[in-house]
């Protein structure tokens, strides 16, 4: 069995891009792409401040708000470089703790619990498709927008995907702009594996298997489940990923969620087809009529909003100022963000630069169901008088 690891942000150290006097790369008159080179930028210092022992592996990289503004580009961009990092092993993110330089030398067997991400889902489709259409070397693909209508993957997910072929060799840059027809098979001699390879995709979904297998071995019907936040140690993962895990169980009508000292219930084993049916899940109405609290109304609509309006690493309003837009208390918005933060869709930085920034996108397209924590003995008074 994989030995997963949980680091602790406190005992991190976190290094000061500004104390280390480097040469900014030169993001003119190029060919490449800019994440493609400051990635290349950041592997060669990283290279060389660990051979002068000025860094050690486990130091936390500037945040991206950081390096994105010491560098004069988007967080966007940035963002796109690390993931070039992480496919290069040099490094290793984890939500809510940051980019930590990793030792790639290690045999250790510890490491984080990672997902499978989209932009690898769409390298092993992209393999699939040069393989599958027999397109032979010197051979140009489609455009990435139709490419990414053939294998199924959005047009930035697979843009980035041919960025990190071209970085291996597999691919070839054949203009200075990606336009229609930009890249071409580079060689055919490649490792090759098909999507049913990939045992789970995401994350939340290797959690969803552990949970329904901690479930079968150590639950009955009626139990309850840990907290989000003991189950975030136990299986060393972020609260958010443990919070989207248990909505999936909850669809299944495996768990029951209900506010206060109830908890999270289970309602049926996962290894049992049957469904049981709870009194208390009678009565229980939608959110939307009754059950949320007044911030979690406000949660809602800045979730419509930054899914709307905003992209990941984008600057949200003050909270003086969606206050005055939304005609809510400033601690309303307050008590609104730092739930958000907690569920992984908010990060906040101070300073000059600072502010409230996006780090993920929620889905509104689902109605969100909560439940309110009902006596089981009203249930059964409830559904007698019925």
């Amino acid at each position: 069995m994989t030995d997963y690891i949980m680091p602790h942000k406190a005992n991190l150290v976190r290094i000061d891009l500004g104390k280390l006097g480097l040469k900014n790369p030169d993001l003119k008159n190029t060919k490449e792409a800019k994440a493609f080179i400051i990635a290349k930028w950041m592997m060669n210092w990283i290279d060389s401040l660990l051979k002068a022992k000025n860094i050690k592996y486990g130091n936390l990289l500037p945040s991206k708000s950081d390096l994105a503004y010491h560098l004069g580009v988007s967080v966007g961009t940035i963002q796109n470089a690390l993931r070039y990092l992480e496919d290069m092993n040099y490094v290793e993110s984890k939500q809510r703790i940051g980019t930590m330089i990793k030792d790639r030398n290690s045999s250790g067997t510890a490491q984080f619990r990672k997902l499978t991400s989209k932009r690898e889902i769409a390298i092993i489709e992209i393999k699939k498709f040069i393989i599958t259409n027999k397109i032979k070397i010197g051979s140009k693909l489609p455009s990435s927008r139709a490419l990414a209508a053939l294998i199924g993957c959005s047009s930035n997910t697979t843009r980035l995907a041919l960025e990190n072929l071209g970085m291996n060799g597999i691919l070839k840059k054949t203009g200075k702009h990606l336009g229609e027809n930009g890249w071409e098979v580079a060689t055919n001699k490649f490792d090759y594996k098909t999507s049913a390879a990939i045992e789970q995709k995401t994350l939340v979904s290797k959690i969803e298997k552990d949970l329904k297998d901690y479930i079968d071995n150590n639950l009955q019907i009626g139990d309850k489940l840990p907290s989000h936040n003991e189950l975030s140690d136990m299986f060393k993962v972020s609260i958010k990923t443990i919070h989207d895990g248990l909505k999936s169980l909850i669809n299944e009508e495996i768990l029951l969620a209900r506010r206060g000292r109830y908890g999270t219930t289970v309602i049926r084993l996962p290894k049992d087809s049957t469904n049981y049916k709870k009194l208390e899940k009678s009565i229980f109405a939608p959110a939307k009529d009754t059950a949320f609290y007044y911030y979690e109304k406000t949660q809602n609509a800045i979730k419509a909003m930054i899914a709307q309006n905003y992209e990941i690493g984008s600057k949200l309003p003050s909270i003086m100022q969606l206050s005055k837009e939304m005609d809510l208390s400033p601690n309303t918005i307050r008590k609104a963000f730092q739930n958000l933060a907690k569920e992984g869709y908010l990060e906040f930085s101070r300073g000059r630069y600072g502010g409230t920034f996006v780090t993920d996108i929620p889905e509104t397209a689902n109605e969100t169901f909560k439940w309110l924590a009902v006596n089981p003995q009203y249930a059964e008074i409830y559904s007698a008088s019925n």
